[in-house]
């Protein structure tokens, strides 16, 4: 004890842990042990020998009177403690507990009858806590925060404050608890929406430049197609939409989304052979925690998860391999799907739609395709005619998208009579996306305000695409004005009025009447 007095003097503290040779803590030695030693002439003693408070790991021996006499468990300040929502945890410059409210009993499952007038190094070598907060402040004589087990397994975030007298004593030390793993939820919470946002932004289908009014969709076939689309989009019925690249399969997918339940949910699509059979199922379904090397420590969200509430589009789903064919079976038939590496199925919430260009039941023939699923996706199949096939169209979309984009890039072209005349002919291989690169492309790299036929392609490829247009005997002069008699007539007949099918064909309604007029008196002569 000799050696330990000028210690305490020295560090100025009120009281330090005791360990044994193997590093056990066996008790707390408090200034006013040494004090006692002095006054006792017991400074030779060994400081085991003098320590009032040792870790036994008993009952509390302590009067509850003076545990009492702090005035912690008196009204108001009882009720005070017991109303905040963070635990709180109180000893005294000793480390003897002098109360604790009921939060830390809720957070922590250690009742206040277990601890209160127990030294800290008693709950510490019976178990209750792994390490002692209020020990380090008492040691330290400054704020002190550590993470604590509880029981074990549970975590806690607890933070010591020193309160000191005005003589600058220590005379208490207040600690708060936080449970940890709500703090962890919350942040993992928050990771999984920025997951999520990030997901939905790269998946998210943006379909403004391909979203077309209703009065572009004026062939029989379109009309056809998209009136059966508006029937079942209020079910939830498998939806399998067919046709060539660039028909429109996404916007029609749009379409139905736009007409169902889920509206107001996500619409993301998963094109099937844009990246290898690995890394489309990680997307698809996700993954666990450790699932394989690289993978992300707390794991990732599959676009099943992703559009909960919503609308998957799974394009191209005839190049979809066959294992994961198996797993997207479990989808359709339960709802249900387990995540790569994952133990336990979750739920998907989703409508589920497909989308392809290949001839599924020759897939199936093939053995390409699963049977069992091509029938449960196929439950109303769509198919979109190619545009060669709805000839109606290809003058409204060249309208209205040469109209799209003077727009965007601030220009200011219109269509010459004889370039409508030739791309109307023309056999579109790439159907919609082809008019709309084609329509750009002429629309900024035209120096001319209006588009002649000079600046369409002339590529070699580009001229076997296109249909000859019909002829007739006469002067070029004369075939000209038959093929414009031709392409007004088809434009009144399919729009019914000379306003919307000047509209059409971008020209003046007046222009259009009185060439009509002219051709009616022509007849008449």
């Amino acid at each position: 004890m000799a050696d330990v007095r000028p210690l305490f003097e020295q560090q100025d503290v009120g009281a330090v842990e005791v360990f044994d040779n193997v590093g056990q803590a066996i008790g707390v030695l408090t200034q006013s042990d040494v004090d006692t030693a002095v006054r006792e002439a017991r400074l030779e003693n060994q400081v085991g020998e003098c320590l009032r408070y040792r870790v036994t790991g008993d009952s509390p021996s302590l009067d509850i009177a003076d545990v009492s006499s702090h005035g912690f468990d008196h009204e108001p300040l009882r009720s005070v403690l017991n109303a905040l929502h963070d635990g709180v945890y109180i000893t005294d410059a000793r480390g003897i507990t002098v109360t604790v409210n009921t939060a830390y009993e809720r957070l922590t499952g250690i009742r206040r009858d277990d601890v209160v007038g127990r030294h800290m190094a008693d709950l510490v070598k019976a178990g209750y806590i792994s390490k002692s907060v209020s020990l380090e402040v008492i040691r330290e004589r400054r704020p002190i925060t550590l993470v604590q087990s509880i029981r074990d397994h549970d975590k806690i975030l607890v933070s010591g404050m020193p309160l000191l007298d005005n003589e600058g004593a220590l005379r208490y030390v207040i600690t708060s608890v936080r449970d940890v793993t709500e703090l962890l939820r919350a942040k993992h919470a928050q990771e999984q929406l920025a997951q999520i946002r990030r997901m939905r932004e790269a998946y998210d289908v943006d379909v403004r430049l391909d979203d077309q009014p209703p009065w572009l969709i004026v062939s029989p076939q379109s009309r056809e197609c998209y009136a059966l689309a508006r029937r079942i989009a209020p079910t939830q019925v498998k939806v399998l939409i067919q046709g060539e690249t660039g028909t429109g399969k996404t916007l029609l997918a749009r379409y139905i989304h736009q007409h169902s339940e889920r509206a107001e949910g996500p619409f993301l699509e998963l094109n099937c052979t844009a990246m290898p059979e690995g890394l489309l199922e990680a997307e698809l379904f996700g993954y666990s925690p450790g699932a394989f090397t690289g993978a992300a420590p707390r794991g990732k969200q599959g676009l099943l998860d992703v559009a909960h509430g919503g609308t998957l589009l799974l394009d191209e789903i005839g190049d979809l391999p066959l294992t994961l064919q198996a797993k997207l079976l479990k989808v359709v038939e339960e709802n249900r799907f387990l995540p790569v590496g994952g133990t336990e199925f979750r739920h998907a919430n989703i409508r589920l739609i497909c989308a392809t260009h290949r001839d599924l039941q020759q897939q199936v023939h093939l053995g390409q395709f699963r049977e069992d699923l091509y029938y449960r996706l196929s439950v109303v199949p769509l198919t979109l005619p190619p545009l060669r096939e709805r000839r109606e169209e290809i003058i409204p979309l060249l309208n209205h998208y040469l109209e799209h984009f003077n727009q965007r890039h601030h220009q200011d072209r219109c269509w010459h009579p004889e370039s409508l005349e030739l791309l109307a002919g023309h056999g579109w291989p790439g159907n919609i996306r082809e008019l709309i690169n084609l329509t750009e492309r002429l629309v900024v790299g035209t120096t001319e305000p209006e588009i002649t036929p000079h600046w369409l392609p002339h590529a070699p490829a580009s001229l076997e695409r296109l249909d000859p247009p019909a002829t007739c005997g006469g002067s070029l002069r004369e075939q000209v004005m038959e093929l414009e008699r031709q392409l007004i007539e088809t434009a009144l007949a399919t729009h019914g009025t000379t306003r919307a099918a000047a509209a059409a064909l971008g020209i003046d309604q007046s222009t259009l009447v009185k060439k009509a007029r002219r051709w009616r008196c022509s007849r008449s002569a």
